[in-house]
Parts: structure tokens; C-alpha cells; sequence
């Protein structure tokens, strides 16, 4: 009887080690960072920017859509940064105090890039910087709106909103009367 207990108590004792060195040898993916949906992500000084993307129907036009996350208890004037007909384009953003804010979707509306020249498929490099942090160049993913909850954000050509003229009450002309 003794002998069984030494033997299982031994086994148990063996086996807790070999469990244990798993985690020496292996390591822990809940550690490392990734980006859990079809967005990229980086940390500028204060702000997270999260899940930044791209929607684009034709490979000229894009809406970016991304969520900024304002750490400090200041607002944040953030430049978005891209390449369009081979010339720098800069995008001024201003992020809530402490508090997150939406751009290219929600009431901010759209954050229309144009001449993009890239299909969706492919990535598109977007600078992202404020104040004197040194700021994060990403490797933004370029999507059509084939997906469902996309289609709604693809990129709407901005129309000119029209002028209402200003006009006066119309005079009528006098017409003659009939003889009768």
C-alpha cells in the first residue's frame, strides 16, 4: 500500500513539473501584442490609435476610419499624414482630453483621402504625429466594402453644397380682360 502512495504522489510530482516547464520553454501569446480585428493599431505619447483602416472601392478614393484613444488630460492636435499624387498630405485632427475619438465614421463623418493609389488588397503608409512626440508611420490595410459592416463607410465623394439664390416675390403682369 505505502508503495502505491509513494508511486502516485511521485507521478503527480513529475507530471506538476513537466506541466510547469511548459511555461519556461514556451512563451505566453497573451502577452504579445496584436491587433484583433482588420485594423492596425500604434501609441503615439499619449494617444492609442486603434484599429486604423482603409475603405476604398476603386484603389483613388479612401475613408479612414480609425479610433484615437487621448491618454493625457490635454487635447491633442494629431496630423494624419499621407502620400497623394507623390506630394506629402496632412490631415489635422483634434483628439478629446482624456477620451477617445472617432474619425471616418460616427459624427465626425468620412476622413476622405484622395489619389490614394492603392487597390483594396494592398497597404497604404499613414504617418501619425503631434506636438514634439516622435510620431508612428503604419502600415494602413486598404479594404472594399464586400463586407457587410463595411459598405456603409466606403468612401462618398464630397458634393458641393449648392448656394440658395436669393430671389424676390414675383410680380404678375397684368394680362387684359376679355370683352364680353
Amino acid at each position: 500500500m505505502r508503495a502505491r502512495v509513494a508511486a502516485s504522489a511521485a507521478l503527480a510530482a513529475l507530471l506538476a513539473v513537466t506541466l510547469a516547464g511548459c511555461n519556461f520553454f514556451t512563451p505566453q501569446t497573451t502577452l504579445k501584442p496584436y491587433d484583433a480585428s482588420d485594423g492596425v493599431s500604434t501609441i503615439v505619447g499619449d494617444v492609442h490609435i486603434s484599429n486604423a483602416l482603409v475603405l476604398s472601392e476603386d484603389g483613388v478614393s479612401g475613408n479612414l476610419l480609425f479610433t484615437a484613444v487621448n491618454d493625457s488630460n490635454k487635447p491633442v492636435d494629431l496630423t494624419v499624414q499621407y502620400e497623394s499624387l507623390g506630394k506629402r498630405t496632412d490631415l489635422p485632427l483634434k483628439v478629446d482630453a482624456s477620451g477617445s475619438s472617432q474619425f471616418g465614421f460616427g459624427d465626425g463623418g468620412q476622413l476622405f483621402l484622395t489619389a490614394i493609389d492603392t487597390k483594396p488588397g494592398g497597404v497604404i503608409a499613414i504617418y501619425f504625429q503631434y506636438g514634439d512626440q516622435p510620431g508612428k508611420q503604419l502600415m494602413v490595410p486598404v479594404l472594399d466594402g464586400s463586407l457587410e459592416q463595411y459598405s456603409p463607410f466606403l468612401p462618398q465623394t464630397p458634393t458641393p453644397t449648392p448656394t440658395p439664390i436669393e430671389s424676390g416675390t414675383p410680380t404678375p403682369d397684368p394680362t387684359a380682360t376679355p370683352a364680353g
